[in-house]
Order: structure tokens, then C-alpha cells, then sequence
């Protein structure tokens, strides 16, 4: 019994001290996610994204990079790129250069493995990302109708007020909420790890570079894990003794794969497509993490993780106190982020939300089932899409329950399904 109480108590210390490591660069990657997102002027990109071709392929791959959107976000977006007239090349290009990083993974990447893994990261998913795109456009040469891409920032509701307003709503609420369950996830799994794997476990017991990368592969293709949430889960395991290079595997396949995305992009974009995905990232993660081992001192990776398991608050940076005060906000953003989520099985109504709930029972009303959202951003691509269906003149979607209330009149179910299964989502039926 002591010992299963000394095991709890190093694992809440060791959850504790990832949270504390990683919340400063979290907080800041949200910030700047949320100034991308309310001042960044996606309208301007999309022009760069619609042809068949090397230029577009690159453009779409660099314009993933920073935005910080996981699979589960990006699948919808990317979807409604290739509905609204994306070819398939850039279209697959996007899919898997957003993924792998963004602003807020490449700040947390640097706070615990070290800049030239934040370096790094986003420069495989650049490469791979002009990969798949190529061959994409190589394999794949059904003719694609080019039309002008919507902006990717149109996906998401813009809240109402000044940009500064919805800079801070967006990266502290609604990015939060995206993000939140993945990294806890994260965070749970690598305090795990770091209590139950011995510290010489890859030395002792795996000490094929290559096995491991496999094995690491294997796991990670069909396994869902954000960005964000992987970078502390690959920090524990390079500390036990994994190589850099299968670290670099798990970086690249574990965001950028699993078996959801798989399944839509299939179903969307057909088989081809989907194949030059797949071969894409397998063979991207499998060379580059090669490169890492053969060509870059083991060093540059394994010092910060080492130096981070340490924990000399003295000497780190940042220093001890900011990464308390910071793992402290993080934890009563999250909080609230379900709060605000959940508002409705806890708190009722303001009188004003009565009065349009009240006006729009008086229209006809259909309530279906949809599976397949899990963020803002699938929300926001389902409402956007929906309300171009004549007829329909409000939809409400309840992300806790996958409900989509529609209210209009005279509305078509067999067009709503139509819609939610064009964007990658799997209709159920009326409820």
C-alpha cells in the first residue's frame, strides 16, 4: 500500500512539473494563434492555393505550418479547401504540413526538447508537406474545377467587437477548447511513462534504432495525438532512452495520423489521394527521422530534455515563479474553457437568449445527429455549411452531444445530409 502511494505521489509530482515546463509557451503560442487568427489576412493567401502546380503545393504547405489547428480541425478545413475548388495536390499538401506544428506546438517543442527540435519540426512538415502535395498531383490527374478558395479563417466565427476582443476570445476560449483535451491527454500519458518506464528501458531493451522507429510508426499512424500533446510525451520518452530520430517519428506521425483522418480523407477525396497521404508521411517520417540519427549530433536533443528532468529552477528559464503562475492561469483557462462549453447543463439562459430561442420555436424545427465534430472548428464548418441549404435559418450545434438543432422552414433533411457528409462528417439521422 506505500508503495502504490509513493507511486501516486511521483506521478502527480511529475505531471505537476511537465505542466509547469510546458505552460509559459503554451500561453504565448495561444496568444499568438490568437493574433494570426484576428489579424492575419487569410484572404489574401487563398489566391495562392487553388492551381495544380509546384507553387501552390509549397504555398499551401507554408501557410499550414504556423496555423495551430490539430487533425481533428484541420480535416474539415481542408475538406471545405478541396468543396470550394482546391486541387488535390495543395489540398493534401495543407493536410499534412497543419498538423505536425503550429505556433503553439513550436514554443512548447522549445520550452522541453530544445531549438533545434523547434527548428527542425517545422521543416519536415514543410518537406512533407510539398511530398504529398507532388505526389498527389503525379498520381492523381482527375481534372479538379478551380475555383476561388473561401478563407480558411471564414470556418470560424469571428466574435463581435474589436480584433483585440476577438484575438484574446479565440486564443484563450475557443483555441483553448480545441486543444484543451488533447494536451491533458498528453500530459497524463507522459507523467505515466515517466513514473512507469525505467530510465534505461530503450537502452536495456529496444536498442535497435531502427526497431524502435518501427514500432514507434506502428503506434502512432492509427493513434490520435495533437501536436502540442505529443511534444511532452516525446520529451519523456528521449529522456528513457529513445533515440531522436524516433522521436522525430512520433512527432511527425502521431499529429498528422489517425484512423478518423484516414477514413475522411478516403471517403472525400478517394483512394489515390489518400494513398499519397499516407506514403507521404510514413516515408517522410521514416527518412527524416533516419537523417536525425545518422547526421545530427545526439546532443542537440537530449541536453534540454536532460537538463529539463532536472528541474534547476535557479538557472531555468524561464524562471521557476513564471512557470507556477503560468501553470496556475493555464489550469483556470482549461477550467473555464469547459465551463463555457458546458454552460448549459450548469447555468440557464440570459432573458436575451430566452427571447431568440422563443423566435425561433416559432419556425420549423429538426434536430439531427452528426459524428465526427470534436472542436470550434468542426462546429463553425458545420454551421457554415448548413446555412446555405435554403430554408434554414439558424442552426445551433451542441458539441457535448454531436446535436445539431436546425431551424427554418420547409427544411430538406435529405440536403442537410448531403452537406455533413460533403465536409467529412458522418450524418446519423433526425433525432
Amino acid at each position: 500500500m506505500e508503495m502504490i502511494l509513493q507511486y501516486i505521489q511521483e506521478y502527480f509530482i511529475a505531471l505537476w512539473e511537465l505542466t509547469a515546463e510546458m505552460a509559459p509557451y503554451l500561453i504565448l503560442g495561444f496568444l499568438i494563434a490568437g493574433i494570426l487568427h484576428a489579424y492575419f489576412p487569410g484572404e489574401k493567401v487563398n489566391r495562392f492555393m487553388g492551381g495544380r502546380n509546384l507553387k501552390s503545393v509549397v504555398n499551401a504547405s507554408l501557410f499550414g505550418i504556423p496555423l495551430p489547428l490539430c487533425s481533428c480541425g484541420v480535416i474539415p478545413t481542408g475538406i471545405s479547401f478541396y468543396k470550394n475548388g482546391a486541387a488535390k495536390g495543395p489540398t493534401n499538401a495543407f493536410l499534412i504540413s497543419t498538423p505536425q506544428t503550429g505556433v503553439d506546438s513550436i514554443l512548447v517543442t522549445y520550452s522541453m526538447l530544445g531549438l533545434p527540435m523547434a527548428i527542425i519540426r517545422p521543416i519536415i512538415a514543410f518537406i512533407s508537406g510539398i511530398m504529398g502535395g507532388v505526389i498527389t498531383n503525379q498520381s492523381d490527374k482527375e481534372a479538379d474545377e478551380l475555383n476561388v478558395i473561401k478563407s480558411q479563417t471564414s470556418t470560424v466565427e469571428r466574435s463581435k467587437g474589436s480584433s483585440f476582443v476577438t484575438m484574446l476570445r479565440y486564443a484563450f476560449v475557443t483555441f483553448l477548447q480545441d486543444i484543451s483535451k488533447w494536451l491533458i491527454i498528453g500530459l497524463l500519458l507522459a507523467a505515466l511513462m515517466a513514473v512507469a518506464i525505467p530510465d534505461d528501458f530503450f537502452t536495456n531493451y529496444l536498442d535497435s534504432e531502427y526497431l524502435s522507429m518501427a514500432i514507434v510508426l506502428l503506434a502512432s499512424v492509427p493513434l490520435y495525438v495533437c501536436a502540442t500533446g505529443s511534444v511532452p510525451i516525446a520529451a519523456v520518452l528521449i529522456a528513457k532512452g529513445l533515440s531522436p530520430g524516433a522521436a522525430i517519428v512520433f512527432l511527425m506521425a502521431g499529429p498528422a495520423t489517425n484512423a478518423a483522418t484516414i477514413t475522411v480523407i478516403g471517403n472525400v477525396m478517394g483512394r489515390k489521394a489518400l494513398m499519397s497521404y499516407m506514403i507521404s508521411i510514413i516515408s517522410g517520417a521514416i527518412l527524416f527521422g533516419i537523417l536525425v540519427n545518422e547526421f545530427l549530433p545526439r546532443e542537440w536533443f537530449t541536453l534540454p530534455v536532460m537538463e529539463m528532468t532536472e528541474h534547476e529552477h535557479e538557472t531555468h528559464f524561464p524562471p521557476y515563479w513564471l512557470s507556477v503562475a503560468s501553470a496556475i492561469l493555464l489550469i483556470g483557462l482549461i477550467i473555464n474553457g469547459y465551463l463555457i462549453r458546458y454552460k448549459n447543463l450548469f447555468f440557464k439562459e440570459s432573458s436575451s437568449e430566452v427571447s431568440t430561442l422563443k423566435a425561433l420555436n416559432d419556425m420549423e424545427q429538426k434536430t439531427v445527429l452528426v459524428n465526427g465534430m470534436t472542436c470550434n472548428h468542426c462546429k463553425a464548418n458545420v454551421e457554415k455549411n448548413l446555412h446555405t441549404i435554403e430554408g434554414v435559418h439558424a442552426i445551433d450545434v451542441d458539441l457535448a452531444t454531436s446535436k445539431v438543432k436546425i431551424s427554418g422552414e420547409k427544411i430538406n433533411l435529405d440536403k442537410v445530409k448531403e452537406t455533413v457528409e460533403g465536409i467529412g462528417y458522418e450524418y446519423v439521422g433526425e433525432v
